[in-house]
């Protein structure tokens, strides 16, 4: 009789992969971008992300978040009015966060999309040829104050802006000068 080594077979049931991340799901974008403000503040390992498609309603953003941080995050949160609706786990075989970049390469040029904004730029000079997405009214104005600029001197966004599309295109901005440069 011979003795076969049995393989095991590794468990890949939901119950065996560690859960590391959360999602902190909000009513709306507003919440979003005060919640990012403070979690940053207070030094969490956060980051702005699109929530899965079930839990979307229009331009959403959620916050992927240290899972062990869930009970101390959300109570501050909820403290100072900016609760989640729901603290979702992230998982490998699940629910996962959609990626907010996405990136296209045109030879000279590169443009990053964060959201339903889109900067250009010019690979060689760093300078911003083209702003366009959104559709918030000052949408026409931050492409006049940025484009023609290289992304060393364009203003940022959010600071000239006041909308879901400034914002958005803030981390567009700074998704190409991490991928980029600045100088």
């Amino acid at each position: 009789m011979k003795w076969f080594k049995k393989d095991k077979k590794k468990d890949t049931s939901p119950r065996s992969e560690a859960v590391t991340r959360g999602l902190l799901i909000f009513a709306d974008t507003s919440t979003v971008m005060h919640a990012e403000q403070i979690l940053k503040e207070e030094n969490y390992d956060i980051r702005v992300v699109s929530p899965p498609p079930q839990y979307r309603t229009g331009c959403d953003l959620s916050i992927e978040f240290p899972m062990v941080e869930a009970s101390v995050i959300t109570k501050m949160l909820k403290k100072i009015g900016l609760g989640p609706i729901d603290v979702l786990p992230v998982s490998g075989d699940g629910l996962k966060p959609l990626r907010l970049y996405k990136t296209k390469d045109f030879g000279q040029y590169l443009m990053v999309r964060a959201a339903n904004m889109k900067i250009t730029v010019d690979k060689t000079t760093k300078k911003i040829v083209n702003i366009s997405g959104g559709g918030c009214p000052d949408v026409p104005y931050l492409a006049w104050e940025m484009v023609g600029k290289a992304l060393s001197e364009a203003p940022e966004p959010s600071m000239i802006g006041f909308s879901l599309c400034a914002y958005s295109l803030g981390m567009a901005q700074d998704e190409m000068v991490r991928l980029i440069g600045g100088e």
